[in-house]
């Protein structure tokens, strides 16, 4: 996360980006137990770096944790941003150093990442992909292209993991380039491809290799 805030950003990732250890604690006294290793990690590291936080399905902010008692207890840490999915921790593992994550979907709570430190990385790509700024396109990708996606771009080392508004919960792949980056949600023909440049020559680029019928 360091190292992408600092080459992806306007600013690398500084002491006052992240929570102090006081205001943890005190949500820690209120929940009554302490947050997994990785989980306050994170949050210490980010959590009030908004640009990579809090976009389009935002992290919840330490005071705003909470309990969804679905399921025996699932501590949730960040929602969609229209509340129509949720991401958290089962509390049955809420004792472990790297726990995993489950979301919410249509289906209730479903296996998203098996660990927590994963979900961060997962958290901070997405979320800075839809920043407000011009460097975003997306488009739904015909099969044809995949080729050409394969030949000139990496599968980036994240585990497929589920695409909460996908009726079949389609994995989620990411793939990247030098200076640009993709995700792809589902594996069907037409699935929706997210692309942020790194500058505005890289996005074009993007839509130059993948002639799909982009949206911006």
């Amino acid at each position: 996360m360091r190292w992408f805030a600092d080459a992806w950003t306007s600013r690398p990732v500084v002491p006052e980006d992240g929570c102090t250890a006081e205001e943890l604690a005190a949500v820690e006294a209120d929940l009554g137990f302490e947050l997994p290793a990785a989980l306050s990690e994170g949050y210490a590291l980010i959590g009030r770096r908004d640009d990579l936080t809090r976009q389009q399905d935002p992290l919840v902010k330490p005071t705003g944790l909470y309990i969804d008692d679905a399921l025996g207890g699932v501590l949730v840490f960040r929602r969609e941003n229209q509340d129509c999915a949720f991401w958290g921790i089962p509390l049955a593992q809420i004792e472990e150093d790297d726990p995993p994550v489950v979301v919410a979907s249509h289906q209730g709570w479903i296996p998203f990442l098996d660990r927590m430190s994963l979900a961060w990385v997962e958290l901070v790509l997405s979320e800075s992909l839809f920043a407000a700024d011009s460097l975003y396109d997306a488009c739904e990708l015909p099969n044809a292209l995949m080729p050409d996606l394969h030949a000139r771009y990496a599968r980036v080392g994240l585990p497929d993991h589920p695409m909460w508004a996908s009726e079949d919960d389609s994995p989620v792949r990411w793939y990247a380039a030098p200076g640009r980056l993709l995700r792809r949600d589902g594996i069907q023909d037409q699935s929706w491809i997210h692309a942020r440049g790194h500058t505005i020559s890289d996005l074009e680029t993007i839509r130059e290799e993948l002639p799909g019928p982009w949206v911006g």
